[in-house]
């Protein structure tokens, strides 16, 4: 009987946990949108935009070619590199520390977290509702700048178009991915530590960039080491490719790695919410 009442409360609370994270979501969705945050991202995704109609005009010029050890590198590998170097390993992590530490400390600093906690919604609706948004907001800034760079890369071989499109396809999913464990694992550092942007960035360009370097298995404690493991599989197999296969032969499988960026993502969400949950927070005066 009693677990009967226990199960029904439960199955009760769950629409009333889901209904108030949607609720966040719509309200914080339209302040990421409209925030200086927003501007920011825009910036930072016009780099590579900018760096791909740079390549487009040269080529259209017939000015040169983009060659690496005295190798021409296609236009499909062009994209391949520019996901790798500056999505993978610089754009995808800013935006998670710069967001993602901000869903709950940006409420603290403002002195109105006091008023999201006071409401009759559950605090982990608060953080999981704040992090879709985040999710949603760099998910429609960054993909469509990825489409861009690709048809003003990509489609300068346009007989490699067609069969390079699902290579398109896997990039896309590739970064949402590393949205999504990114922004969970700084949803995770905002909510624990008081001054979580320093940290967020020491995690992201000091602990990861010395990481990976360095010898044995302290790459396996970053996020990169499993993201960056797929990315030879998501790029077109040819010419100056070679060389970034080399780098990752001592990489996961592609099925290990997604599996454990998975497990990554959902451990620190769920260790989020129960910071949220637990975690005195003291306004400053």
């Amino acid at each position: 009987m009693v677990a009967s009442e226990t199960k029904s409360v439960r199955s009760n609370q769950s629409p009333k946990f889901l209904a108030a994270a949607c609720r966040v979501f719509d309200l914080s969705l339209g302040e990421m949108l409209w925030s200086r945050r927003t501007v920011f991202l825009g910036l930072v995704v016009a780099a590579p935009v900018a760096l791909a109609i740079v390549f487009r005009v040269t080529m259209a010029a017939g000015l040169g070619s983009v060659q690496i050890n005295g190798m021409q590198v296609a236009g499909p590998a062009t994209f391949g590199m520019i996901i790798w170097l500056l999505y993978l390993r610089f754009i995808v992590p800013v935006l998670g520390v710069f967001y993602g530490t901000a869903l709950i400390a940006d409420e603290v600093e403002d002195k109105t977290i006091t008023y999201l906690f006071t409401r009759p919604i559950s605090r982990g609706s608060v953080i999981i509702g704040k992090y879709l948004a985040y999710l949603a907001c760099t998910v429609l800034v960054v993909l469509p700048s990825v489409m861009i760079v690709f048809f003003l890369t990509a489609s300068v071989d346009r007989a490699a178009l067609a069969t390079t499109f699902p290579a398109l396809l896997k990039d896309l999913g590739l970064l949402g991915l590393g949205l999504a464990v990114y922004g969970a694992v700084f949803a995770l550092v905002g909510a624990r530590l008081k001054h979580p942007l320093v940290g967020g960035l020491v995690f992201a360009f000091g602990w990861e960039q010395l990481a990976l370097i360095l010898p044995g298995y302290l790459r396996r404690f970053t996020v990169a080491y499993y993201l960056q493991a797929l990315v030879p599989h998501a790029m077109p197999q040819e010419g100056a490719m070679s060389l970034l296969q080399s780098v990752f032969r001592d990489a996961p499988s592609p099925a290990a790695s997604l599996g454990w960026l998975v497990l990554i993502g959902a451990l620190s969400l769920a260790l989020a919410v129960r910071a949220v949950e637990h975690r005195e927070f003291v306004l400053d005066q």
